[in-house]
């Protein structure tokens, strides 16, 4: 009989009895489940780009074999997103005596309370059906987190109201407990401060826990899933060696390993790519791959430090950041498509200080070294479509003395006029896109003005806010 059915019409114990209905464990729920959805050939993490040949096989085997698990990744690689998802897995409804803290078993309660309900009541204990949504606790660990916070206390009210401080059901059920057939999470388990650590080890080890002079025997059925940075994992005296050993399987997660899931990532987390209001937003391929290349070098510099990472978030970030300029841009002008330009991209070096951390010993500001691998980025994936003496004809108009304003305010209409002057440009274009509409010209000519300014055949100087080209004085001819 399925679970749904049964909500319906079991209410007590004694029904549920009669159903034949069997209680699994919280790992044979997930191990049933999980292999059910791959034998029909369903993908198990379908918003998880990057790891389906690296974190999710290990993970899937883990989850079969009923480990709790512990992911070690730098900031931003998904582990949190990883961890929440599990909740799929778990029975859409699972049977509890109603009003427990503990989700307790109908069959086998643990606490106090509910063996002394099921003792009075029999066959008519009732009965409640816990959502798999409520069957998940999350807990970042941080220096002041208690052993009260996870494990329990007393509770002063109970006693107020008459309980006696040797009666067991005095006691308030922290994080873990009251997560009792679901899923606890641990984020950043090496900040918990030993004494929680050794508290934690017991509880998934030896099922024993002490709370103000009571020892409970407490046997709750938990996975546990835990996160950690892999250099304070591994550092010594940051997590005690029990608690590490208990973790059965160690998986390590790694940052998207090429641009194209990179921006997968990026369209699929977006919040500008959800705003419908008649503007279109519309992102050039070339714009996109700036944004993540730009992340990427971030990842390989010598001079940003690689213990810390460089989050995918700061790739989300910067994504949205280069849309919502581009959409107030259409928003005002009354421009029909919101289309990025690189003028809209230059926002994301500022968005992006705070996001990085610089090794200890440079001298240099971040705002330097983020703009220099923004040029980076984009002298890497213009590259990629052009070489430089394809836009000589365009060089010779700016030794023409020809100057081209630009900015993340200029009307789209403005840039059509160098299309016309030169119509090689719209040949050109294609490889990057090939339309025609202003919107998207715009965003290729500030595309190819900025690759020239890189590789110094013309000259780009600020003035108020605005970014004027005009001939270098160091151009040679090509």
């Amino acid at each position: 009989m399925k679970g749904n059915s049964l909500i319906k019409n079991v209410k007590t114990l004694g029904e549920l009895k009669k159903s034949k209905y069997k209680v699994l464990s919280v790992k044979e729920e997930i191990r049933k489940n999980l292999l059910e959805k791959l034998e029909k050939g369903e993908k198990i993490f379908p918003e998880m780009w990057g790891y389906e040949e690296t974190v999710i096989p290990q993970l899937i085997n883990a989850l079969v074999a009923g480990h709790d698990i512990i992911l070690l990744g730098e900031r931003g690689q998904g582990k949190s997103r990883i961890i929440r998802s599990l909740v799929n897995l778990l029975d859409e409804y699972v049977p509890a005596i109603s009003d427990c803290e503990i989700n307790d078993n109908p069959f086998n309660p643990i606490c106090a309370r509910c063996k002394r309900i099921v003792q009075e009541m029999g066959d008519d204990t009732p009965i409640y059906w816990v959502p798999r949504d409520e069957r998940f606790g999350e807990k970042l660990a941080t220096p002041d987190t208690t052993v009260a916070d996870l494990i329990g206390d007393i509770d002063p009210i109970k006693v107020a109201r008459g309980k006696f401080l040797s009666d067991p059901e005095v006691i308030h059920y922290g994080l873990i407990p009251r997560t009792n057939r679901g899923i606890f999470a641990i984020n950043e388990l090496p900040d918990l401060p030993e004494r929680v650590q050794v508290a934690l080890f017991n509880i998934m080890e030896e099922r024993d826990i002490q709370i103000r002079g009571y020892k409970i025997r407490l046997p709750l059925d938990l996975l546990v899933v835990a996160t950690a940075n892999p250099e304070d994992y591994t550092a010594r005296g940051k997590i005690v060696t029990p608690l590490k050993d208990r973790f059965n399987s160690m998986i390590k997660t790694h940052y998207p390993r090429s641009r194209d899931i990179e921006i997968k990532i990026s369209e699929q987390e977006s919040l500008m790519r959800k705003v419908q209001d008649g503007i279109k937003i519309e992102v050039p391929a070339f714009i996109s791959s700036i944004v993540s290349e730009f992340t990427m070098q971030g990842r390989r510099s010598e001079e940003i430090s690689q213990h810390s990472g460089v989050s995918v978030r700061m790739t989300i970030s910067n994504y949205d950041i280069a849309l919502a300029s581009a959409y107030k841009r259409a928003y005002i002008l009354k421009e029909k498509y919101a289309v990025p330009r690189i003028s809209d991209l230059t926002y994301i070096v500022y968005t992006s200080i705070g996001k990085v951390e610089l090794e200890t010993m440079m001298e240099k500001s971040e705002y330097d070294v983020l703009e220099r691998l923004f040029k980076k980025a984009v002298k890497t994936v213009f590259d990629e479509f052009y070489k430089v003496h394809e836009f000589e004809s365009l060089i010779a108009l700016f030794r023409e003395d020809f100057r081209f304003e630009v900015s993340d305010m200029k009307p789209s209409a403005e840039y059509k006029a160098v299309f016309e002057k030169i119509p090689d440009l719209y040949e050109l274009s294609q490889r990057i896109g090939n339309r025609k509409e202003p919107e998207f010209l715009a965003s290729y000519l500030e595309f190819f003005l900025e690759g020239l300014f890189i590789y110094n055949r013309i000259s780009k100087e600020v003035i108020s806010g605005k970014y004027q080209f005009s001939s270098s004085p160091y151009v040679r001819s090509i």
